[in-house]
């Protein structure tokens, strides 16, 4: 019995590996009490999930969209904007981390250069203790 659903269900659902998540969709959904859309003839729900998919009493775009929204978690994750906010804050103690640093360095700079502009004003008599 099984072998020609599956035959019959791959005529409806060409790739096998979608039709077998479709199918144990199916068989979950008619676990937890989904109404029977074919008789169950004593067969086990994979196998009425699979003669349901196989006389089409079923919309496959519906089972697909459960099995999706079935899949999808959603996790703790924090805010965007607060994690936007966070790495705005970071960037600008970094800058002006970096800003005071440059800034030091130009004043060391310039006091170098003064004082050798300095030096060089010195006439050389004066240098020697003339």
């Amino acid at each position: 019995m099984a072998r020609v659903t599956v035959e019959d269900c791959v005529e409806r659902i060409p790739n096998r590996f979608e039709l077998v998540i479709m199918a144990a969709q199916r068989s979950r959904e008619l676990s937890v009490g989904s109404e029977l859309t074919v008789d169950r003839d004593n067969d086990k729900n994979p196998v009425v999930a699979l003669r349901e998919i196989a006389d089409e009493t079923i919309e496959t775009s519906e089972l697909e969209e459960e099995l999706i929204l079935g899949l999808q978690h959603h996790g703790d994750t924090d805010d965007p904007e607060e994690e936007a906010e966070e790495l705005l804050a970071i960037e600008e103690a970094i800058t002006a981390s970096v800003d005071e640093e440059l800034s030091a360095l130009a004043e060391e700079a310039d006091a170098k250069t003064q004082a050798e502009v300095m030096f060089e004003d010195v006439p050389e008599k004066e240098l020697k203790g003339d």
